[in-house]
């Protein structure tokens, strides 16, 4: 590795170079989206609940038969508890998480008459909803641009230089101030895909890596 990443570095990359970041990843990943597969934004908002330390492939198992089960914010707030945690099982942490989809849902019938909003203060007003849940279920429900920060992204961000920070709310503005808005909801997507097929965590491909003359991290293999 060339050695740590100096703290000019956020500072030093310049704008054409940020550009042709998202050029080549979007060249690299030309079908990156969602994963999540949902019909509406309520489907969304529970299918990224139940993604958290789960494979998008194992929820999208799971959730046909789950929103065909529960088909209203409704449905979900009124389940019973151990019947919902048997159902969305194979997922893992089936505890929690169907304490939050109880307690989220709960929330948006409560506070807004069963329909999941499209605000990130409203959202944020769900009980168990955070910043990264909200901004997956804004910008690929509504269409509202936003920087979704998981940990495929907060690594990557700190390996190229773009952000020095390992707070997911800090990164997500550095992000924003750095690339124009309409690319916020692809870039994330873009990250990730990234992260999961060449610069992995623990073996990154550096040598296959459309973005290797520009990363500071960049290690000879």
């Amino acid at each position: 590795m060339n050695g740590p990443i100096g703290k000019c570095k956020i500072h030093c990359m310049s704008d054409n170079n940020k550009s042709i970041i998202f050029s080549r990843l979007s060249a690299a990943y030309p079908a990156a989206q969602c994963a999540l597969k949902h019909a509406n934004p309520r489907e969304l908002l529970i299918a990224t609940i139940l993604s958290a330390q789960c494979t998008d492939k194992r929820v999208n198992m799971v959730t046909p038969g789950l929103f065909k089960k529960y088909p209203s914010a409704r449905a979900f707030a009124e389940a019973d508890l151990e019947e919902l945690k048997n159902d969305i099982r194979s997922t893992g942490f089936f505890n929690n998480k169907a304490k939050a989809i109880k307690a989220a849902m709960r929330s948006v019938v409560e506070k807004f008459g069963g329909e999941v909003p499209g605000t990130m203060d409203e959202l944020l007003q769900l009980e168990g909803v955070g910043r990264k849940t909200a901004n997956v279920v804004l910008g690929n429900a509504f269409g509202v641009p936003g920087v979704v920060v998981d940990t495929h992204v907060r690594r990557l961000a700190n390996l190229l230089g773009l952000t020095q920070n390992s707070d997911p709310e800090k990164i997500e503005q550095d992000l924003m101030r750095q690339f124009p808005k309409e690319q916020w909801t692809m870039l994330g997507h873009l990250l990730i895909e990234h992260g999961r097929q060449v610069c992995i965590a623990r073996r990154p491909q550096c040598g296959q890596c459309v973005l290797n003359d520009l990363c500071p991290s960049f290690k000879i293999e």
